[in-house]
């Protein structure tokens, strides 16, 4: 016979307690208080001992609570910060364990969080590479609106991965089994795009010999992609805006309605606000796609996805190739206008000429490494070109710190997640490069 168990919350339980020995002791110290003044004698004395022993009791019974319900976490805690994923944390703080002790457990707790996070990103989108907290932060959007059938704009510079972000919320919406089809709006030209889009009837213009099926056709069911969607020109708009308020269109020559079932996803590197503004795209349209926004963080903006990427695209080169520490700090300190795609040409480049399989900064473009004047300094990218090499290694670390954090708000522990060092070489740096953290925590750097 199966054993009935009643489970009750803490919220419950230990202020019912606390409460429960209140009015016991309340009730007795009356009680006694009354009997005793009734036989005329004082009831100070015996008050004050039934107090002690009931506050004694209330002492033990706290403590004990807070024993059997901190213990677990503390052990927990203890094991967490051994692991290696968790090494970060360890600080002089360790020698004083007792000290702030719930601030350690938040702390810890945290680095948990950011670790799961990072292995539910790897899980749900293995080819989207990236585990700084602006993507983690998007991969989190991706993952809720996927699921629905929602419109999704996506917007982003040139090179940060649209297409890849419309791909995996496909991949991970309910339409995952049907067609996924996509559109350059920009690749085509404009006589043409009507007929890409929608399709056209035989004879519909000079040289429809025959019927052919447009984007739509093909997606029913499925998914669309129109990339570059602000390219597109006004009289095609009109017509877009059609099928997604009414799920119906025409195709070139034709008069009858097609009906259609699709899932709409459109992506830009224009400010589409200002096309409004101008007359260069249409209101109603723009308020239709924008639905669900996705921004797409440009690479300058985190950094510290960049030595994840270069792994990524020096594991698929078609020979082995690794790249020097040198080579890379000069590579995330560089300003990557073309984002994404830039750093891949980049890799591709320099993995050519690289010699006994290794890519040094003799290899990296003079925009990148800055031998060849000051320019990259004068913009904030790179110390000045005539400076030792370890002078400028030295000064690129710096500013690598700083604008950790910068973005962390002078958060140290959240400044090593963005940096990838533990806590202690942090403050090491930090002291080394003579760094004002309540500078940058006030805003003054």
């Amino acid at each position: 016979m199966r054993q009935s168990r009643f489970y009750i919350s803490l919220y419950i339980i230990i202020p019912f307690i606390i409460t429960g020995l209140t009015v016991l002791a309340t009730i007795i110290s009356f009680r006694l208080t009354k009997y005793l003044l009734a036989g005329g004698s004082d009831p100070a004395q015996p008050v004050f001992w039934l107090i002690l022993i009931i506050g004694t009791i209330a002492f033990v019974t706290g403590f004990m609570l807070v024993r059997f319900i901190l213990k677990p976490v503390e052990r927990f805690v203890k094991k967490a910060r051994k692991l290696a994923s968790l090494s970060g944390e360890k600080t002089d703080a360790d020698k004083n364990w007792s000290r702030d002790q719930i601030d350690q457990f938040a702390s810890v707790f945290d680095r948990v969080t950011s670790v799961l996070s990072r292995m539910d990103a790897r899980h749900f989108f293995p080819d989207i590479i990236g585990e700084s907290l602006a993507m983690r932060g998007l991969l989190g959007l991706i993952k809720k609106v996927a699921p629905s059938d929602s419109t999704v704009l996506i917007l982003g510079e040139s090179g940060t991965g649209k297409e890849l972000v419309a791909k995996s919320i496909f991949e991970n919406s309910d339409r995952q089994n049907k067609p996924f089809i996509k559109l350059n709006c920009a690749a085509i030209p404009e006589e043409l795009l009507e007929s890409e889009l929608f399709g056209h009837e035989k004879g519909a213009f000079t040289g429809a010999t025959k019927f052919k099926p447009g984007k739509f056709d093909m997606a029913h069911e499925g998914t669309i992609f129109l990339d570059e969607i602000g390219d597109m020109p006004l009289n095609l708009q009109s017509k877009i805006l059609r099928v997604l308020q009414e799920k119906e269109f025409y195709r070139v020559g034709g008069s009858r309605t097609i009906k259609v079932d699709v899932r709409f996803i459109a992506s830009t590197n224009q400010n589409l606000e200002k096309m409004v503004q101008e007359g260069l795209f249409r209101e109603d349209l723009y308020y239709r796609l924008n639905v669900f926004t996705l921004h797409l963080p440009p690479l300058r903006e985190r950094k510290e996805d960049i030595p994840l990427l270069v792994d990524y695209f020096l594991q698929n080169l078609s020979k082995p190739i690794d790249i020097s520490s040198v080579a890379l700090q000069m590579i995330m300190a560089h300003g990557w206008p073309g984002n994404i795609r830039e750093l891949k040409n980049i890799i591709e480049s320099a993995s050519v000429i690289a010699e006994n399989g290794f890519i040094e900064p003799a290899q990296l473009p003079a925009k990148i490494t800055g031998v060849f004047n000051n320019s990259e300094s004068q913009n904030g990218s790179l110390p000045a070109a005539n400076l030792p090499l370890d002078e400028r290694l030295k000064e690129i670390e710096k500013s690598m710190i700083i604008e950790a954090l910068r973005k962390t708000g002078g958060v140290q522990i959240r400044a090593t997640e963005l940096l990838g060092i533990n806590q202690r070489s942090l403050w090491h740096r930090i002291k080394k490069h003579g760094i004002d953290v309540k500078s940058i925590k006030n805003n003054e750097i």
